[in-house]
């Protein structure tokens, strides 16, 4: 029998949700038939069969969770090494999945492990339709008390079932938890008078300008830190993560060398990411790497925010909703419009004086005209 394992997809992605079998045991299948859709923390993927062979197995339903060199699918024949993909290279099992028995011919389930409870607390669970998996143990080592049972037997009565985070917002919420377990943020905010924009003038495209024009008057603050050696990298290209609002969660894909980039060239480039993302067709590499990111919040509600600087990356600029105030204008009062800003960056790294400057730099190049 051989073994076709998820393969290494790229970009430090160690894990994949099932999405959707497109094969079944006993199906013939040929070298590149895509065979299963899994969900990443980034993009749906599909990944093709490595060669050609009948299915004897397949290894997780829908909704599963499977890791980097844990087993997808069995073919019928002899045991021969595992072959690459297109997707990526092969890995050996990680050392939790080695640690796994499973009999051959019998169903793999990959995911989490079993729930520490006595018999006697999972039969109180079945028998108030309480899902163990859900629930963190307040006893000795993590157990599973009767208290942790019924508490979530009540809090399911009165506010519903818990639903677990999948995808993209469980690691939103594993990238954020990072971010601020690590990060020394400081948020500075101002506002850019923009009366003197056309009335169609393409907003992103000019912060984009904008925040490029700035990273070659403050450098700095286009960089990565790596904290767990105390490495600084100025990076010369500005690669910018744009953060794209969806339904499954928040997206940013990168939009890369913005710096050397036409006007029309960037927004044909920003016009595609923003589609693949809302497809789940982007690819893992065009959600990583980024150097500086942008934040567009405006364009729903919100003057000010805080914004998330995600490790390694050291800044975020994020621009709020457009308002109008009245301005002395030296000869008579008038109503102009402004641009709110805050920019959000890494204190550990990056001095106060550094980002002001650089906030600076991001006004004056969004109060010239075209």
């Amino acid at each position: 029998m051989k073994y076709f394992k998820l393969p290494d997809l790229g970009e430090g992605l160690q894990e994949a949700e099932i999405v959707e079998w497109h094969i079944q045991p006993g199906d013939q299948v040929s070298t590149g038939q895509i065979i299963v859709s899994v969900e990443t923390a980034k993009a749906i993927v599909d990944i093709p069969a490595p060669q050609d062979g009948v299915i004897a197995a397949c290894f997780g339903d829908a909704g599963d969770l499977i890791h980097t060199g844990e087993p997808l699918l069995e073919f019928v024949g002899e045991q021969q090494e595992d072959t690459g993909t297109v997707v990526g290279k092969m890995e050996s099992a990680s050392e939790h999945s080695e640690r796994e028995q499973f009999v051959i011919g019998s169903p793999y389930r990959p995911g989490p492990t079993v729930p520490l409870a006595t018999p006697a607390i999972r039969a109180l669970a079945k028998r108030l339709n309480v899902d163990l998996s859900k629930i963190s143990g307040s006893g000795n080592h993590h157990m599973i008390t009767s208290d942790d049972v019924e508490r979530a037997a009540r809090l399911t009565q009165d506010l519903g079932e818990a639903q677990s985070l999948k995808g993209v917002r469980r690691s939103m919420a594993r990238n954020m938890a990072k971010a601020h377990a690590e990060v020394v943020r400081v948020t500075i905010n101002d506002d850019v008078d923009i009366d003197h924009w056309q009335a169609q003038e393409d907003i992103t495209l000019r912060l984009v300008r904008a925040i490029a024009n700035a990273c070659k008057q403050e450098p700095n603050l286009n960089a990565w830190y790596d904290s767990s050696n105390d490495t600084f990298r100025v990076i010369e290209k500005v690669d910018l993560g744009i953060a794209v609002d969806t339904p499954d969660g928040l997206f940013v894909p990168v939009l890369r060398d913005v710096a050397t980039r036409e006007a029309g060239d960037l927004r044909d480039g920003m016009n595609h990411l923003r589609q693949d993302v809302k497809k789940r067709t982007i690819p893992p590499s065009e959600m990583s790497g980024a150097t500086i990111t942008l934040s567009n919040y405006g364009t729903i509600a919100g003057r000010y925010g805080n914004p998330i600087v995600v490790p390694p990356m050291v800044a975020i600029l994020g621009a709020g909703k457009i308002y109008s105030n009245v301005v002395d204008t030296g000869i008579a009062f008038a109503s102009h419009r402004f641009l709110p800003l805050s920019l959000s960056f890494d204190h550990r790294v990056i001095t106060g004086g550094e980002a002001a400057r650089f906030l600076k730099a991001v006004m004056e190049d969004l109060s010239m005209s075209d």
